[in-house]
């Protein structure tokens, strides 16, 4: 389901869950709300879709909040595409080294891509750091065309492998995650895939750290925020379309030990990673002695996937956090916008706070006039409004904005 006009029966949805486990039966043709639930953040909470964090080496689960849910996996897709092209490696039926060229269909994919001419090769171990660095959907199709005939062909492959893999609430339609309705996932069945491949192919694992390739001139780095925000990380893969939100496949070894993560369904890539840091870092305190719930024991709930964002909601100024924002003013250019945050984050540091909000600048349109309001995004219970009093003891210009008011066209931020 997606688009604006669905909205109201997503608004239904969530309200008849709320009357039990009986409504959801009711229906079952339609996407489950339970993908979506409610976590806390320190600035408030945040509706946010499927996680689990999972012992690598004993399987067992440290964290899952609807793990076997389904959801659209988008670019989290290519990590079924490269264990089925090291499987190809580790048999010798292709080598690293070996071409890869591009059929019509596989060059005319949408972005993300490389921008390559026609008729250029790639070698097999580029198209690896494409695909886990730029996320290329032309080399997936291609990929896949290479080791099995045609997109379709490689899909089915992809479906036994996911089978064989005890992946049951997963389908692939193809290898890229380009939206397809019937394309979908679990974050139970993400785990498996990501334990199996750091178990099955150790010797290419490391490519999902690597920092960046070049190809045709072009340098390609890596985008994956959770490798660097959180020590000990070492991959995987981020995916985001509209549908299923931002979605991240990661896994970290501390002290010797790995886990293994799925979290999907944020609305803002940068909530989605630190709730990914918070997760891990709770899992890592806990000692189970093996005794939780193992990740195969974990059931898949069937269904359809919920949208994150529609269509109408699906565009690149959005706020979404679910802190109040403090709005600074309205200016003429992006240098003034941006100064009248570093000045508010000066003056948040100064009263001893260790939490100094995010940058939040969107350009506002009226008429033949562009201007670009200032907000200090995600800021704590009652801050904003301590930040505001500041500015307005001192007759400048500051007004508390709640998360619901931060909406298109944002005139309401025009001064």
């Amino acid at each position: 389901m997606r688009g604006l006009r669905y909205s109201w029966v997503m608004r239904l949805l969530r309200w008849f869950l709320a009357l039990g486990s009986g409504a959801l039966a009711a229906l079952t043709a339609l996407p489950s709300a339970a993908q979506l639930s409610t976590i806390q953040t320190p600035t408030g909470p945040l509706v946010a879709g499927p996680s689990i964090i999972v012992d690598a080496k004993t399987g067992e689960v440290l964290h899952q909040r609807e793990a076997g849910a389904p959801f659209y996996p988008a670019s989290i897709t290519k990590v079924m595409t490269l264990y089925l092209l090291f499987e190809d490696l580790k048999a010798g039926r292709i080598g690293l080294h070996d071409k890869i060229g591009f059929s019509e269909y596989a060059f005319n994919q949408l972005p993300s891509k490389l921008v390559l001419p026609r008729g250029y090769q790639i070698t097999v171990e580029q198209a690896i750091l494409a695909l886990i660095l730029r996320s290329a959907n032309d080399v997936a199709v291609a990929v896949g065309e290479r080791l099995a005939g045609s997109e379709a062909a490689f899909a089915q492959r992809m479906n036994t492998t996911a089978r064989r893999l005890g992946m049951t609430g997963s389908h692939f339609r193809n290898p890229s995650g380009w939206k397809d309705p019937e394309q979908m996932t679990t974050a139970r069945d993400m785990a498996l895939l990501t334990i199996a491949l750091i178990r099955d192919f150790p010797q290419f694992y490391p490519y999902f750290s690597a920092p960046e390739v070049l190809i045709n001139g072009t340098r390609i780095r890596h985008t994956v925020k959770f490798i660097e925000m959180y020590p000990g990380a070492d991959g995987l893969k981020t995916g985001f379309l509209c549908a299923s939100g931002f979605n991240l496949l990661a896994s970290a070894v501390r002290d010797g030990r790995r886990l293994v993560g799925v979290v999907a369904g944020f609305r803002r890539a940068d909530l989605r990673d630190e709730y990914a840091v918070r997760l891990f870092d709770e899992a890592l305190q806990a000692r189970t002695g093996g005794s939780r719930v193992k990740v195969w024991q974990i059931d898949n709930t069937g269904g359809r996937p919920a949208t994150i964002l529609g269509n109408g909601d699906c565009v690149p100024a959005r706020y979404d956090y679910p802190g109040d924002g403090a709005w600074l003013g309205t200016f003429a250019g992006i240098p003034a916008a941006r100064q009248a945050h570093l000045a508010a984050q000066a003056k948040l540091a100064t009263a001893g706070q260790s939490w100094l909000g995010r940058e939040w600048i969107v350009d506002i349109v009226k008429g033949k006039q562009r201007k670009y309001a200032t907000v200090v995004a995600d800021l704590q219970p009652g801050e904003a409004g301590k930040l505001c009093a500041l500015y307005q003891a001192a007759h400048q210009f500051c007004q508390v904005v709640k998360p619901q008011q931060i909406v298109r066209p944002f005139h309401n931020l025009w001064r």
